[in-house]
């Protein structure tokens, strides 16, 4: 067989070209560029294709695919990936590397959807990236009116039409205020800010809104209470094939919800968990949850039974349920049937 490994770089990309049969290998480098790495892979006809996961794997999968050969996206994160006691690390080792790990099937591989999937994905990432940018714009202003012995609403109080009202009767443009009424200027930048924030937030909101609309998948996850388009969207977009997976325990496991398991001997225990995966899903599901216990008997349940009424057991009831959520959503979408539940004690 042979092996074509990439070593991708922005600028320039490092290729092991390895027979596997006989361990020859050669080294070749080339541009980052699509008709670069075309006309290399055509030049050499490999059998496979190996990457690196990494922000450009998403092209040019589409690239090796096109051609019909197969490839290989390695997640450098596994144990195998790692280096340790190395003197001698350079693009050439890691192209090695990598055509070796293949050649004896020991790569940890990565699953990359189709281009119109990656492109909802990175939609739904940005929307997230809006909100923590107006979260911390917020924040912000907050510190800014407590520096100046100002009170504002509490919570939400603050950002409905009349918070921002006053906010905007304490603002001044930064060129009209004096020396020591600088703050007001500061508020008028970080409104202005503000406003253009949410405007960006909304647009994107309205195009995902309207592609949920049309997924029946996205509509079907929410019909489980206190899940709403967002979420539904996210898990849509992260598992894709629901089928792919054979059991919850590797859905669990590749959001990264499941505990770290150290063994020693005749030693073992759980750490946290180990956060792999799609963080943007994670955190939407442990707030899903949060809201969940108001909305959904489920969510309640099942909380109260893991965390005991113990406050200390908080943060792990909510992960768990999370995870467990997730898992359900996994079922609803590999049988393709609506949410449905019966209380325990009935």
């Amino acid at each position: 067989m042979k092996i074509l490994a990439l070593d991708l770089g922005k600028f320039k990309t490092v290729a092991c070209e390895y027979e596997a049969e006989s361990a020859r290998h050669r080294f070749v480098s080339v541009v980052t560029t699509p008709q670069a790495l075309h006309d290399l892979i055509v030049e050499v006809e490999p059998d496979r294709v190996v990457i690196e996961i990494c922000s450009i794997a998403g092209w040019v999968c589409d690239l090796v695919r096109t051609l019909g050969i197969e490839i290989q996206v390695a997640n450098t994160s596994e144990e195998v990936w790692r280096w340790r006691k190395v003197r001698r690390k350079n693009d050439r080792r890691d192209a090695l590397k990598a055509a070796q790990l293949s050649a004896v099937n020991q790569l940890r591989e990565v699953y990359v959807p189709e281009k119109e999937v990656r492109q909802w994905r990175a939609l739904i990432t940005y929307r997230q990236r809006l909100v923590q940018r107006r979260t911390k714009i917020k924040n912000h202003i907050r510190d800014l009116l407590q520096r100046e012995g100002k009170m504002m609403a509490r919570r939400q109080g603050a950002w409905t039409r009349r918070g921002l009202a006053q906010l905007e009767e304490l603002a001044q443009p930064l060129s009209n205020v004096e020396t020591a009424e600088l703050w007001r200027g500061e508020l008028a930048l970080e409104l202005t800010q503000l406003r253009a924030v949410q405007q960006q937030l909304d647009t994107v909101e309205e195009k995902l809104n309207v592609m949920g609309a049309t997924d029946a998948r996205v509509q079907l996850l929410q019909t489980i209470p206190g899940v709403g388009p967002r979420l539904a969207e996210a898990i849509v977009t992260l598992l894709v094939d629901p089928a792919r997976f054979r059991k919850a325990g590797e859905v669990s496991a590749y959001i990264g919800m499941v505990p770290k398991e150290l063994d020693s001997g005749e030693t073992g225990r759980r750490g946290r968990i180990t956060r792999q995966g799609n963080r943007v899903v994670r955190s939407l599901l442990v707030e899903v949850t949060w809201v969940g216990l108001r909305h959904n008997p489920w969510v309640r349940e099942i909380y109260q039974r893991i965390s005991g009424g113990k406050k200390s057991r908080k943060k792990i009831a909510v992960v768990a349920v999370g995870r467990k959520l997730l898992v359900r959503c996994w079922a609803m979408l590999r049988h393709g049937t609506p949410w449905h539940w019966q209380p325990t004690n009935t």
